[in-house]
């Protein structure tokens, strides 16, 4: 496999392979020197060209800590505010020689294109509204490691379905890990077309968050996207937090095995009360580190021969 463009590219196999690299690779962050050889002389452009915190900062740390060059271009202050292309961008790192491109970009598919056009490795740093692979496999990587073997167990998605890439790189990979996947959101966040996908790819629907909550092994809470919300997808926030947030009194109804989730950022108090981002079932900082050693374990099994 030469890119990671979507969670479908993986094989069973496949993830495996990469989250047991991701275990070995986590343990580098408990190090004193957190410093690998293995990418060595290799170069990785991060070419974002949207705002991220966890995403790219945590593709610099992998990349560092495997010591390759990292260098990060993003849209402002480069060419393309200038109104240069997504194509003439790519062709032109591209010809400096370097080995791979993490590409994050607010249009769909902006990565697979990028893929046609040049020959270094092109990893989906997150496309639009379409996927977010890595995402996914370090959600999976961190549910694992609170759950074991994901095969049988029912993770819940709830929230912004319509507006989430990783909610459509999770569905696609839990499903070839063979977990059961619940989609809990109102019928306003519910993306076009998603009754005739779940029917294909055996996965159900919710409308009822309280229903729901006491059957899961884990619970993947999703950022409102306010900033790409154009009209009234819910009357109030309020009303949105009494039916579809993750509450201190639905906190009662949530299993005590079962795992917390949020790829953040966090909206507290509207998706996600602070009692239930910070309690003993919540994962979500162990995400955030779980990131770091997923995405080294990407890296390294498109760019040091590990595949």
């Amino acid at each position: 496999m030469k890119h990671l463009l979507s969670a479908a590219d993986l094989s069973r196999d496949e993830i495996g392979q990469i989250l047991d690299t991701a275990a070995e690779m986590h343990d580098v962050q408990r190090r004193e020197v957190k410093k690998l050889p293995a990418l060595r002389g290799r170069t990785v452009v991060n070419l974002f060209f949207e705002d991220s915190t966890r995403t790219r900062s945590s593709f610099e740390i992998a990349g560092k800590w495997l010591s390759a060059d990292v260098i990060n271009v993003s849209a402002k202050g480069s060419s393309v505010s200038k109104g240069e292309s997504l194509r003439d961008t790519a062709l032109t790192i591209a010809a400096m020689g370097v080995d791979g491109m993490v590409i994050r970009h607010h249009a769909s598919g902006a990565p697979h294109q990028v893929a046609q056009w040049v020959d270094a490795a092109i990893v989906n740093a997150g496309d639009g509204t379409h996927e977010h692979p890595t995402q996914a496999l370090l959600d999976a990587y961190t549910m694992q490691q609170r759950l074991g073997d994901l095969a049988g167990k029912h993770v819940a998605i709830v929230g912004d379905l319509t507006h989430s890439r990783v909610v459509r790189s999770n569905l696609l990979l839990l499903k070839t890990l063979g977990a059961q996947v619940t989609l809990v959101a109102p019928p306003t966040l519910m993306p076009s077309g998603i009754v005739d996908w779940a029917k294909a790819d055996g996965f159900t629907l919710s409308e009822d968050f309280d229903a729901v909550l006491p059957t899961v092994d884990a619970v993947m809470m999703l950022r409102v996207q306010k900033e790409r919300m154009t009209g009234g997808y819910f009357p109030t926030p309020r009303e949105y937090t009494v039916h579809y947030g993750l509450t201190r009194d639905r906190l009662k109804l949530l299993p005590e095995h079962a795992v917390i989730c949020h790829p953040g950022p966090m909206n507290r108090g509207l998706e996600i009360a602070a009692d239930a981002a910070d309690e003993a079932r919540s994962s979500i900082l162990d995400q955030v580190s779980a990131g770091v050693a997923v995405r080294m374990s990407v890296l390294y099994y498109l760019l040091g021969g590990a595949a």
